[in-house]
């Protein structure tokens, strides 16, 4: 008897791939305006971030347009499936945001009590370039995670700091957060100087409550922004 590995099929790859039939089979034409991000997350009884995740892994392999303001269009020169690259069983760049969002805060928390002198003038470091108008969109990117990691090391929990970089290291390194990053930089997105300037004030000032909640809203926004696009 030969046994397969169970696999817990991600939320937004299940809804990409239904999608994707049905422009294969013809149900979706070309050029056909699908429904909205609304009312396919009512369809399939998923969230706005999962049918969001869906559209950008449709996205990538050219099944469907992205027309900012207008809707999701099926391509014109639509395949018929997703592509192998889109197939890897990881989370979706929305799903790690709601990751950092819930362990972050936290994470955060903890390190305004344990957080030392040398830690708080390396983030000053990152935080001026992040407000450096003359720095390269690269550069301000590297400073934000260097920002996020050195409050998780910050922490003292190690569980926290590794949980913390392998998110990061997702979002740098999966084809569908890659590309969903380059379409945030192709929109002017840049990290939020006034949001790491009031976690930074938090943690100097040893107040855990305060970083928590900078930190939430500091992800909040990012969250916010993205699903009201």
């Amino acid at each position: 008897m030969q046994i397969e590995a169970v696999k817990v099929r991600r939320l937004y790859l299940q809804v990409a791939e239904q999608l994707s039939n049905f422009i294969g089979e013809g149900t979706l034409e070309p050029g056909q305006r699908l429904p909205s991000e609304r009312d396919l997350a009512s369809q399939f009884c998923v969230s706005r971030p999962t049918v969001r995740e869906a559209m950008i892994a449709l996205e990538i392999a050219g099944l469907v347009e992205i027309r900012s303001g207008s809707g999701v269009y099926v391509h014109a020169g639509a395949g018929s499936s997703l592509s192998t690259g889109l197939a890897e069983e990881v989370p979706g760049p929305l799903e790690i945001l709601e990751a950092r969002h819930a362990i972050e805060g936290e994470t955060a928390a903890l390190a305004a009590a344990r957080i030392d002198q040398d830690t708080l003038a390396a983030l000053r470091r990152e935080l001026n370039v992040i407000a450096d108008p003359s720095a390269s969109t690269e550069k301000k990117e590297a400073a934000d995670q260097q920002f996020h990691q050195l409050i998780a090391e910050a922490s003292g929990n190690s569980a926290l700091h590794s949980t913390i970089i392998w998110l990061w290291d997702l979002r740098n390194r999966t084809q569908i957060s890659r590309s969903f990053h380059q379409r945030l930089r192709r929109q002017g997105s840049t990290p939020v100087v006034r949001d790491h300037t009031a976690i930074l004030e938090a943690l100097e000032q040893g107040d855990a409550k305060a970083a928590r909640r900078q930190m939430h809203r500091h992800l909040q926004r990012v969250l916010d922004l993205i699903l009201a696009d």
